[in-house]
């Protein structure tokens, strides 16, 4: 047995409703489920799960408890050419562009930070060894 893709990913953030306008609106993700507790947006072929820390960790939950403290890290998958774009677009509605990293591989990659201070980043499909289908 060999796990071949992740499904799922989660993110953390104290407030669900910024994380919601920020993946949502900002990044256009679409939202199939919403609660006081977290967010559950569609991507192509995987699900990303933003939780509120303080609630997902509590004890009695249906499902194991959970939540991370600090920041943690995504990255979605852009060409260079949708990482232009993405540039431009978040610049024009006012988000910081934290660092460009021009790889050795090949391509680069955007950082930015969302409302959580997750580290948010566009990268290339040279990275990690590989020429990743998008």
């Amino acid at each position: 047995m060999r796990a071949r893709r992740i499904f799922e990913t989660v993110l953390y953030v104290d407030d669900i409703a910024a994380a919601e306008a920020f993946y949502g609106d900002l990044l256009g993700m679409e939202i199939v489920l919403k609660s006081d507790l977290f967010l559950a947006f569609r991507m192509d072929a995987s699900v990303l799960l933003v939780f509120d820390p303080a609630k997902s960790s509590g004890p009695d939950r249906t499902v194991p408890s959970h939540g991370a403290v600090g920041e943690g890290h995504i990255a979605f998958a852009a060409t260079d050419a949708e990482i232009d774009q993405w540039k431009s677009h978040l610049e024009t509605n006012g988000i910081e562009i934290e660092q460009i990293v021009d790889w050795d591989e090949g391509g680069r990659s955007l950082y930015i930070r969302d409302p959580g201070g997750n580290s948010v980043e566009f990268a290339p499909s040279t990275l990690w060894g590989g020429d990743w289908e998008f």
